[in-house]
């Protein structure tokens, strides 16, 4: 029997990844001869790919206009670094891991659509022991177009052998909340990922500030 299907985020949503994210940032500024920069200046960034980082941290060391190629050789770097420890301090937000067993037995289907890259989301979700949870992983280069696009959204249901009606998203930042909209989904948005701007500003269905509200939140939009 198909079901629906609840697409988690990853960074920001399912795991605090911003000191493993830093910590490779600044591996490649200290290569560069430059200094390092914080999780705090990297901020909401940690949402936006290692481009977005690279930028920030060239900046604080008053680079403000590096060229395409600088940013795409760095990124290179970032990402190797990054895969060479994307675990060391990344861990789930609290309760996380208890939500996805909870929502497990009570039968839902589950996937991750992510803005990393597929590989290297997978990589991070195995480091974690969390992997098998999930019945299909969705990164950023799986399909066309990633988040805020609708594709990667309906791709994972389809993947997750799921179906679209009763499918939710939850994520943490307006790609996530934009990527449900168009795909015609609900989103609960969670309140400690990496965001500019408080979600509850973005218009998402419901929030939450920690995950044991996520079971609670998905049977109010169930009874709306």
């Amino acid at each position: 029997m198909t079901s629906p299907v609840l697409l988690f985020d990853l960074d920001g949503t399912l795991v605090d990844t911003s000191h493993d994210l830093a910590a490779a940032i600044n591996a490649v500024m200290r290569a560069e001869g430059h200094d390092e920069t914080s999780v705090e200046r990297l901020g909401h960034l940690f949402g936006q790919g290692g481009r977005a980082m690279l930028r920030r941290a060239l900046a604080d060391n008053g680079v403000t206009d590096p060229s395409p190629e600088t940013i795409e050789r760095l990124n290179r770097d970032f990402i190797a670094c990054y895969r060479a420890d994307i675990a060391t301090l990344s861990r789930p937000f609290p309760g996380a891991v208890e939500a996805l067993d909870t929502l497990h037995v009570a039968g839902w289907r589950m996937a991750v659509c992510t803005n990393k890259t597929e590989v290297v989301a997978r990589e991070l979700l195995i480091e974690l022991g969390l992997i098998d949870r999930f019945r299909a992983v969705v990164g950023a280069d799986t399909f066309a177009r990633p988040k805020p696009d609708a594709m990667p959204l309906l791709g994972a249901i389809e993947r997750s052998g799921g179906i679209v009606p009763g499918s939710v998203m939850i994520g943490d930042s307006r790609t996530d909340i934009d990527a449900a909209r168009a795909a015609g989904l609900p989103v609960v948005a969670v309140t400690f990922g990496y965001t500019d701007t408080p979600v509850a500003d973005l218009g998402p269905d419901a929030v939450i500030n920690h995950f044991d509200q996520l079971a609670g939140a998905l049977a109010g939009l169930a009874g709306n």
